[in-house]
């Protein structure tokens, strides 16, 4: 089980990649290092239904429970990555989410939930964003690829400028910092990376139309590859990289592009456009 892939670029850590169980960390507050999965996350709850199969590890869902695990260092600024292979056949009723949170009342937090559905019928991805506690920013989208085939990656990249949400690489969401506009933007609390699978058959597919049939469990969704480049909170040290550079303040025209075509083909709702939700847009909508 050999480390794969620590390149450096100008000093800086550039990329981190778990290989046969081996967790790499990227943080410029201790380095790169690796470890084993639970030096780095834990169970965070139903600990034996989180299953590691060499490389791989797995989230069970069944009629007893979901299970979930979280980081036990917090983080603020960087890019976390997951790549994920997603519940197959009947999943209606069954949500996978990977997150970033802080804590408390006023928490920050940027959501993928990825929302089940029955057999044939594609898998909903569903982000949110929250800032001092405010939420309701949902935007769903379906994927041009099928979720349950293979492992595709999923990552934040966040900096005091904006926040993106990417599959594959391909930009799908942006939160920009408009705080001059009075929108609270997430800058100041750390956050713990969270993974979980549950049951929310009372929303989650058709607006709760479909029940989770549980003639079908266990529902597992499957990871690798695991990846944290970022600041490490409890350091309690200053922290800067290549997310603070100019070229990461905004998306160049390529992503641009990218993110125009996923919201004109793949978007299936955004609460910007959502009149009869909001009286007037969102102020981060009329940016």
């Amino acid at each position: 089980m050999g480390l794969v892939g620590c390149l450096q670029q100008r000093g800086r850590i550039m990329h981190c990649c778990l290989l046969a169980s081996i967790v790499m960390l990227c943080s410029l507050a201790v380095g790169c290092q690796s470890a084993a999965f639970n030096d780095i996350f834990y169970p965070s709850w139903a600990a034996d239904h989180v299953m590691s199969q060499g490389e791989l590890l797995k989230l069970k869902l069944d009629n007893t429970s979901g299970a979930g695990f979280a980081s036990k260092s917090t983080y603020i600024f960087g890019k976390v990555n997951v790549q994920i292979k997603l519940v197959p056949g009947d999943s209606a009723g069954t949500v996978t989410a990977f997150y970033m949170s802080s804590q408390g009342d006023e928490h920050d937090e940027f959501d993928f939930e990825f929302l089940g559905n029955t057999s044939g019928q594609p898998y909903t991805v569903q982000t949110n964003v929250y800032s001092k506690g405010s939420g309701n920013r949902e935007q769903r989208m379906f994927l041009w690829f099928d979720p349950t085939l293979d492992f595709h990656s999923y990552s934040f990249l966040w900096n005091r400028q904006q926040v993106v949400f990417f599959v594959d690489d391909v930009p799908v969401r942006v939160f920009r910092n408009n705080e001059k506009r009075g929108v609270p933007y997430p800058q100041t609390q750390p956050m713990g990376v969270y993974s979980s699978i549950w049951n929310a058959d009372d929303w989650a597919t058709q607006g709760g139309l479909v029940k989770i049939d549980w003639s079908h469990a266990p529902f597992v969704s499957t990871y690798k590859n695991f990846s944290i480049d970022a600041c490490d909170y409890s350091s309690k040290t200053s922290c800067s990289s290549w997310w603070d550079q100019p070229a990461y303040a905004s998306l160049d025209a390529k992503q641009r592009r990218k993110l125009r075509w996923v919201e004109e083909e793949y978007m299936t709702y955004d609460y910007c456009k959502d009149s009869a939700r909001f009286a007037a847009p969102p102020a981060e909508c009329r940016a």
